[in-house]
Parts: structure tokens; C-alpha cells; sequence
């Protein structure tokens, strides 16, 4: 059995159109939501023995706050190829960890992550968090997935259960997506 964590980066900053894509920082709101999320993910108790993370600047602000904010210093693996990656390319990436670590945090974007999801959790109507990512899977939102593999190269379709999902709105409604900055 192998647990995955994933972590959306936070609301970034649109205001900037020099900027290309990847160097886009968070925005207030993001900066917020960061924070609570880290709190929140240490909180959920779960020891991530690998964090594996984009390294686009909101992906690396984001775990910058979280880590703050939960007073951690987490170690981190940065891995370009995770930047607006498609859910086949995350789940190469997971087959590929040597070590077979028990549980791996993987920070990054979607489409990719949500897909990621939809990939590996199977749409039969058992998981009513499945449902609520297939409307949304807003920045900054936080899934653990339990595997049923022995091995990170094992990693295959419909092999995950969904077992936690939270967004910074569930922990705070001033940061759905109602509120603007």
C-alpha cells in the first residue's frame, strides 16, 4: 500500500503580463490560502517521506507559506517536468521513484493533477470526493490517495481510493471563489 498526497499551488498573480507563465507569483489571496493549507496538511498528520514539486515561482511560494506557516522544512525534490504536466507524464514521474518510499507528496498544476485523479481513482460511483473534483479542483486544494500497489513502478489506472480532500474555502469561505482580492 502507498499513500499520495497532492497539493495544487495557491491563487496566483495575474496582474503582471511581462511575466511568463512560470515566473507568475502568488497573490494576496494565494499567500493566505497557503498558509492555511499548511497548517492544514500538517495537521492531517501524515509524515511525507518524498515531496516532489514543480518548480514554477507559485509552486515554490506556495510551499514556502505552507512550510511557514506549519513550522516545517520539508525536503524537497524539484522536478521541471512536473510544471504543466499531463497526468501520463505525474504517473511516469511516481513510477520512476527509487526507494519505494511508503508516501510521496507531489506539489504542482493542473489539468494534470486533477486528471491524475480521474486516472487513478475509478469512476463507479464509490467516491463522493471523486465527485466534488470532477466540478473543481480549485488552487491550493490538498487529495490523499490510498494505492493499492506494493511498488511506485506498479502505479496503473483505477488503483486509488480517494481518501481526503480539502480546499482553503472548506477551512475558511472568505477564500472561495466569490471573493475577489
Amino acid at each position: 500500500m502507498k499513500t499520495l498526497g497532492l497539493f495544487r499551488h495557491a491563487k496566483s498573480d495575474w496582474n503582471d503580463a511581462r511575466l511568463r507563465d512560470f515566473d507568475r507569483p502568488l497573490n494576496a489571496r494565494g499567500r493566505k490560502g497557503a498558509g492555511l493549507m499548511g497548517l492544514h496538511i500538517r495537521d492531517y498528520g501524515m509524515r511525507w517521506k518524498r515531496i516532489l514539486a514543480s518548480p514554477a515561482v507559485r509552486v515554490t511560494q506556495t510551499i514556502e507559506l505552507a512550510a511557514q506557516a506549519a513550522g516545517e522544512s520539508p525536503p524537497l525534490n524539484w522536478d521541471r517536468r512536473i510544471y504543466l504536466a499531463s497526468s501520463p507524464t505525474l504517473a511516469d514521474i511516481l513510477r520512476e521513484q527509487d526507494g519505494d518510499p511508503p508516501t510521496i507528496l507531489m506539489v504542482g498544476h493542473n489539468p494534470g493533477l486533477e486528471d491524475l485523479i480521474f486516472d487513478l481513482v475509478p469512476d463507479d460511483g464509490s467516491s463522493p470526493l471523486r465527485d466534488i473534483v470532477e466540478e473543481k479542483f480549485p488552487t491550493a486544494t490538498f487529495a490523499v490517495l490510498e494505492l493499492e500497489i506494493e511498488a511506485w513502478s506498479d502505479l496503473t489506472d483505477s488503483c486509488a481510493r480517494l481518501l481526503h480532500l480539502m480546499r482553503p474555502r472548506d477551512l475558511d469561505p472568505r477564500l472561495g471563489p466569490q471573493i475577489e482580492d
